[in-house]
């Protein structure tokens, strides 16, 4: 289906590691590496976002843009660069790009371009064993049904206050910690809600100067400033009659607050360059991980907006308040790796559920969902122990390490002489290859992955591949 693809042009490294979480999410992902490849993928498989490289040998993101005029209901494209400026940001978007991304490409970013898709952290209610179930909420929609998971009274109040608010317009403030699940909570508003059959538009107000992200939230008209070759809808239109998510709400510059305001007061938007106001009925939604009262108090956003915005607040606790939820969220994501890396079924010895349930979590539930899958690449056949997180990757002993020479009884075998045979502890860089190829075998090759599981750089792995390939191992 064409709006379950994505392109990506790119070298393949740079892009395998969000593969995974675009399957799971119900998407699938071209990979081309030249303009003739890219054009032809378009064409024929109608993909619904393009994320390209500025230029790589023989490529540039500038050619495929013009193609734009050639090709009918061209996707949107989103550059991301690994050193990118200013100046080429906004070359970029001149031309007609829909965004201008550093790296790295991470899922947190792209799930919020994407059209109205299932969540990977809200599991299907078959999954869930009956006491997660407790406190969860579900909605029918056209995704399929939408949970977020949670017993701890802090999480039952603010669940409760959403479910109850969702059917209405009223614009909501979600505020919480990085990791907390802001952005899951404003699909689940707008999945209870009577706009769910309607788009749900995501933008992150952190990721433009000021001048790009007027044009990305409010269009612009033919010749509004130089590369403006064609009228651009922004988010507020394309949002029409549904939802609009502006995340990171307290990075936006004072000018834009202003016009901000007036779209949330009067229901109308003017577009850069335009003559005519344009009518919208969106309902507006809006994340901060700051004390926004501060920054009011700051003067670095407006007290007026605040109010407006600030209709329904919903405070979402950090995963350290919520108890027993910590372990409810842990199994989830236990039970969910293991079912997409094909292992058996894990449980958690009783060192590491105290690991679990004393430690601060600053990461929150994206921290927790990213130690359960290293864990669960690490673990073997389990239980499941602390040193599986890999806090300390320095400290980390594979379980295959042994010492040559040692019975089955762990004594040492003997010679003739009843000297101790060689003893000889394996060395480290033995270790350290079975190490390497065993998060390569977990990873199915993704060397990605395997870097983040052993805590090194994506290039000391490949450095020390290719000394491996020089001692003649077959990687």
């Amino acid at each position: 289906m064409p709006e379950s693809t994505l392109l990506f042009i790119a070298e393949p490294q740079s892009v395998t590691s969000v593969f995974s979480p675009l399957k799971e999410a119900g998407f699938q992902a071209g990979l081309a590496d030249n303009l003739a490849g890219a054009v032809n993928f378009i064409k024929k498989s109608k993909p619904c976002l393009i994320f390209t490289r500025p230029v790589m040998q023989g490529y540039s993101a500038q050619a495929l843009l013009a193609e734009a005029v050639n090709i009918e209901n061209f996707p949107p494209v989103v550059i991301f660069s690994r050193n990118g400026s200013a100046d080429e940001a906004q070359r970029f978007m001149e031309l007609g790009a829909r965004d201008y991304w550093l790296e790295p490409l991470s899922w947190e970013k792209i799930k919020l371009m994407l059209p109205d898709e299932k969540p990977s952290f809200m599991p299907e209610p078959e999954q869930l064993d009956a006491a997660e179930k407790t406190a969860s909420s579900e909605s029918k929609g056209t995704q399929g049904r939408y949970q977020i998971i949670g017993q701890h009274p802090a999480m039952a109040r603010v669940l409760g206050l959403a479910k109850q608010v969702a059917k209405s317009k009223a614009t909501v403030l979600i505020s919480g910690e990085s990791g907390t699940g802001k952005e899951m909570f404003a699909r689940f508003l707008h999945h209870h809600s009577d706009r769910s059959d309607k788009p749900f538009v995501a933008i992150n107000c952190a990721a433009l100067p000021e001048h790009l992200l007027e044009s990305e939230l409010f269009g612009h008209e033919k010749g509004a400033f130089t590369g403006a070759i064609n009228r651009k809808l922004g988010k507020f239109e394309l949002a029409s009659g549904g939802t609009i998510l502006l995340d990171e709400i307290t990075e936006m510059e004072l000018g834009l607050q202003a016009k901000l305001l007036r779209v949330l007061q009067e229901g109308e938007i003017d577009r850069v360059g335009g003559v005519e106001t344009v009518k919208v009925d969106v309902r507006v939604l809006a994340t901060t991980n700051r004390a926004i009262e501060d920054t009011v108090k700051e003067g670095k956003f407006r007290q007026d907006l605040f109010y407006r915005l600030n209709v329904i607040p919903l405070k979402l606790p950090a995963l350290a308040q919520r108890g027993e939820d910590i372990l409810l969220l842990a199994k989830f994501f236990v039970n969910k790796y293991c079912t997409e890396y094909g292992l058996a079924p894990l449980a958690f010895s009783e060192e590491a559920t105290q690991w679990l349930l004393s430690y601060e979590w600053p990461g929150n539930v994206r921290e927790l969902q990213n130690l359960m899958e290293r864990a669960v690449l690490l673990a073997g056949a389990g239980p499941i122990e602390s040193k599986h997180f890999l806090n300390d990757p320095d400290a980390w002993m594979p379980d295959e390490v042994h010492v040559e020479g040692e019975t089955p009884d762990g004594e040492l075998a003997a010679d003739a002489d009843g000297i101790a045979a060689d003893f000889a502890v394996m060395p480290i860089s033995e270790m350290e290859k079975k190490l390497i190829i065993k998060s390569l075998d977990q990873t199915a090759g993704n060397r990605t992955k395997a870097a983040e599981l052993l805590g090194i750089s994506v290039r000391t792995l490949r450095n020390k591949l290719n000394d491996y390939k020089k001692q003649g191992l077959d990687l």
